[in-house]
């Protein structure tokens, strides 16, 4: 049994997977998911585990140079803005709109869905290197 870090085996697996520049999407529990994306579903319940949860141990473990946000972000969930930058100090935010951000999941090796029931709570993250 593995004893630190993700649990989730498949979560581990597509992080353990990332090459520099390659994308994973963290998101609320409405996000659709386009077909040919992986869906890593943890929804449980309202809110369980929540987006941040769930994007603070992902950061544990894999290096991140850029994030992609929703442009609606900043007028329908200012605080879950404020929390992805709390969260993420030294990292460049590309805001997109909402519509373009669903299509790109197309890119991302997964999607990992969260309980979480806040508008615009969705990210991409693109791995950085550690050298």
């Amino acid at each position: 049994m593995k004893k630190t870090g993700i649990l989730n085996s498949n979560i581990s697996r597509v992080v353990a997977d990332m090459g520099h520049m390659d994308w994973l999407g963290i998101g609320d529990a409405g996000t659709p998911v386009p077909p040919e994306t992986e869906k890593i579903d943890l929804a449980v319940s309202t809110n369980l585990p929540s987006f941040t949860q769930v994007l603070k141990e992902v950061l544990k473990e894999l290096a991140v140079q850029k994030v992609y946000v929703a442009e609606e972000i900043k007028k329908q969930n200012p605080q879950q803005l404020e929390n992805i930058k709390v969260i993420l100090p030294n990292v460049e935010i590309e805001f997109i709109p909402h519509s373009e951000l669903k299509q790109d999941l197309r890119r991302a090796k997964a999607f990992i869905r969260t309980g979480e029931e806040t508008p615009f709570s969705n990210v991409i993250l693109e791995s950085g290197v550690i050298f």
